[in-house]
């Protein structure tokens, strides 16, 4: 198969496209051929040679891609060839609370992720993808459209009438104003440029504040809520945002803090989404 991969950290000049023979699944793991994956901001910390977790050179990048079961190795019973299927972000978190031993495997850093023909992976580490979704869609799910719905969801839930703070127009924020918006919510965006706004405000947004215009956008998501406050900030810029984030709240509000968001601004990082 032909893959491409991190013969050097530090940009994009370091990925090489390599053959060698197909691989072949073990025990109770599945061949997926690749049809689509997908870009993260997480694949570029990875390529540069930061983020959090182990990495290694000569991994094929991209955390998320999507397939067909090409083949599948002894005590498989989950799937069967020709099935549509998507790798899963954390291929060892199959349910429950996270655990630190859940973060040490990682695709598209210390394991083979989704830049190649084929990928090799455990059959709890996928998942199917609906015959309504193409495998270009269901190949953006994993890390961002997850991280989104967890962010809504996960510790609580957000319900119709709720008011939702979205920051930027990056993978998460863009889920999350969608996902948001089918769970009944308002959502506020912030943003940079006019072209963004006019973007998010295609995609749903009842208000988008620019940042760059407003840099008191606590203050203004609290004047859009007639002096209450949004009920669950989407955080994901870290330390530059997060005081602001929370004068934004209401009273009883939540912030969904996303741990990228800390690998990439700052020292600390909170595991939560």
């Amino acid at each position: 198969m032909e893959a491409y991969r991190i013969d050097r950290f530090g940009s994009v000049d370091g990925i090489v496209l390599r053959s060698s023979d197909d691989p072949r699944p073990g025990l109770r793991e599945v061949l997926m051929r690749v049809r689509a994956s997908s870009l993260n901001y997480r694949d570029l910390m990875v390529i540069k040679g930061g983020g959090r977790g182990p990495t290694k050179i000569g991994v094929v990048p991209l955390s998320d891609g999507a397939g067909e079961v090409a083949a599948f190795g002894e005590g498989v019973t989950r799937v069967k060839i020709g099935d549509r299927v998507a790798g899963t972000f954390h291929p060892r978190w199959f349910g429950g609370p996270i655990k630190p031993e859940y973060l040490t495997d990682r695709l598209g850093a210390n394991l083979d992720g989704m830049l190649a023909e084929y990928a090799v992976l455990s059959e709890e580490a996928l998942v199917h993808v609906p015959s309504r979704l193409s495998l270009e869609e269901g190949a953006t799910l994993p890390c961002a459209a997850v991280t989104a719905w967890v962010a809504l969801t996960g510790h609580r839930r957000v319900t119709a009438g709720d008011t939702v703070l979205t920051l930027g127009s990056g993978g998460v924020s863009v889920f999350a104003l969608q996902f948001a918006q089918i769970l009944g919510a308002r959502v506020i965006a912030t943003t940079s440029t006019a072209e963004k706004t006019e973007r998010l405000k295609a995609l749903g947004a009842s208000d988008v504040i620019n940042y760059t215009e407003t840099p008191d956008w606590d203050e203004k998501a609290r004047e859009l809520t007639d002096g209450r406050g949004v009920d669950c900030v989407v955080e994901i810029g870290g330390p530059g945002t997060i005081a602001k984030s929370l004068k934004a709240l209401a009273v009883g509000g939540h912030i969904s803090l996303s741990a990228r968001a800390y690998r990439r601004r700052g020292p600390g990082s909170i595991p939560y989404c």
